[in-house]
């Protein structure tokens, strides 16, 4: 294992010389310059894990070379090496990124102890970066699936509040919808990725409990306060806090989380003064929050607090063949971790998951995909091992049905092209017209679902979405 390199800039010889013999018996390996010039180099070719930094040298100032090396590496330990100590050297050094700071004549005990806390510290800032990197690109919005109409605005908004500053966001949807997904997402494609995300489930702690959790305590605020403790508040400081479920929130947390948001300060339990926030708040519930808000059960001044920006998730019955795709996804996923080698799903399969309604949505769908592929020894999904739910004789009413049905508007036979649009099977010309009338009937014969209506149709739903906006546009202009 190769040893961790260290840099020796000074420009007495002897000193050089003891350090370098110092470092060798602690297990390290040194190099060494004799002016900035040539120890920019050595750190510019030799990367080494940490500086012994001399503050005056003859072509140039310790200080200026410091903020070089944390420019170029930000996780390498400088240490200030110093035979005159003066206060202002002392501050430009540490708020240049300096570890610490030591006067000569140098302390070997005292430096081989500061060099192996300043490089283990180093190691845990450079694994940190590494796994928020890892989680930057397991959470990265390109990462989620869904190409239908509603996933792509969703995510198309979700990707403009993730750039912006909102200070807080209120994501809606049923469970299973992704939720915690899109938090994360959020937090990872934004300024803040670098620093903390932190998530709780309000529902999962009692009341008497979640506040001390959220904001913290001081030292004897109450029976079992030991010691000060940090709330979620101070350790997401800088990065993002996730409160799912907030619609569980006791209506005196929400006064108190309400004050955090409108004042951008936060105060422990027991504690006597503000502590500032720097903190992005993503709550999420599963709740018609505004309903809830006007029957009483959650704060109406918070909801508007929280829903300046607000996302709604759509259920996974309204995502079209976004169904498919997610069920391939967690086959793949599923074929490494159960070491199998499902090829995909059976025709039949494919339009029972088109046509079940998924109520526990894309939660649901992984459920059912992970017992099927834990019983399942063909190469396709077949329907033996569904769940009785999916496989219930429920089929909506064929198509043909609806256009024997369907009041007519034209003379002449309609037919369905592969793209999807309405045609006269003998010239091809598209029937705009009578297409947009068959659309309307649909809605009405359906009851304003979208889903039955374009099953009625014969298309897809993003189709149905598209020419129910031409509908609009041809409202708006008459």
């Amino acid at each position: 294992m190769p040893k961790e390199k260290i840099l020796i800039v000074d420009d007495e010889p002897n000193i050089r010389l003891t350090l370098v013999e110092a470092l060798q018996g602690w297990g390290y390996d040194p190099i060494e310059a004799g002016t900035i010039a040539a120890g920019r180099d050595l750190f510019e070719s030799e990367q080494p894990l940490a500086v012994l930094q001399d503050v005056n040298l003859p072509d140039g100032s310790g200080i200026d070379a410091l903020r070089e090396y944390k420019t170029r590496q930000p996780q390498a330990v400088v240490i200030m090496i110093t035979g005159n100590v003066q206060l202002e050297d002392t501050i430009a050094a540490l708020r240049g990124g300096a570890y610490d700071f030591i006067s000569k004549p140098i302390r070997l005990n005292e430096l081989q102890v500061t060099i192996r806390n300043g490089l283990e510290a180093s190691k845990l800032r450079r694994e940190v970066v590494t796994l928020r990197r890892e989680r930057a690109q397991q959470f990265n919005f390109d990462q989620i699936i869904g190409q239908s109409f509603a996933m792509m605005e969703m995510l198309r908004l979700a990707k403009k509040v993730a750039a912006s500053e909102a200070s807080s966001v209120l994501l809606q949807g049923a469970s299973g919808t992704g939720k915690d997904l899109i938090a994360k997402a959020i937090h990872y494609g934004s300024s803040r990725a670098d620093h903390p995300f932190i998530a709780i489930n309000c529902a999962a702690i009692p009341g008497t409990l979640l506040e001390s959790e959220l904001f913290g305590h001081e030292r004897g605020a109450f029976t079992d306060a030991k010691a000060r403790k940090e709330g979620l508040f101070e350790q997401a400081q800088g990065g993002t806090l996730f409160l799912d479920e907030i619609g569980e929130l006791e209506v005196g947390l929400q006064a108190k989380l309400l004050r955090v948001l409108e004042e951008g300060k936060f105060r422990r339990v027991g504690g006597l003064k503000d502590l500032p926030l720097d903190v992005r708040v993503i709550a999420a519930s599963n709740r018609d929050l505004k309903s809830e808000s006007e029957a009483g059960h959650f704060r109406l001044d918070l909801y508007y607090r929280l829903s300046v920006i607000q996302i709604d998730l759509p259920p996974l019955c309204d995502r079209g063949d976004d169904v498919l795709l997610l069920a391939n996804y967690y086959i793949s996923q599923f074929n490494q971790r159960l070491r199998k080698r499902v090829r995909g799903l059976e025709p039949d399969v494919i339009e029972i998951f088109r046509r079940y309604p998924w109520p526990g949505n894309v939660r649901e769908l992984r459920n059912v995909i992970e017992r099927v592929m834990i019983l399942e020894d063909s190469d396709f999904i077949t329907t033996a091992w569904l769940p009785r739910d999916l496989i219930k004789d429920e089929r909506p009413k064929p198509k043909e049905e609806f256009y024997a049905a369907a009041m007519p508007v034209a003379s002449v036979p309609l037919a369905i092209s592969p793209q999807g649009r309405f045609v006269l099977p003998e010239s091809g010309i598209e029937l705009e017209e009578v297409e947009l009338s068959f659309v309307r009937q649909a809605m009405e014969r359906s009851g304003g679902n979208q889903t039955r209506a374009a099953e009625l149709l014969g298309i897809s739903r993003d189709q149905l979405r598209y020419r129910l906006k031409k509908i609009e546009d041809i409202q708006a202009t008459d």
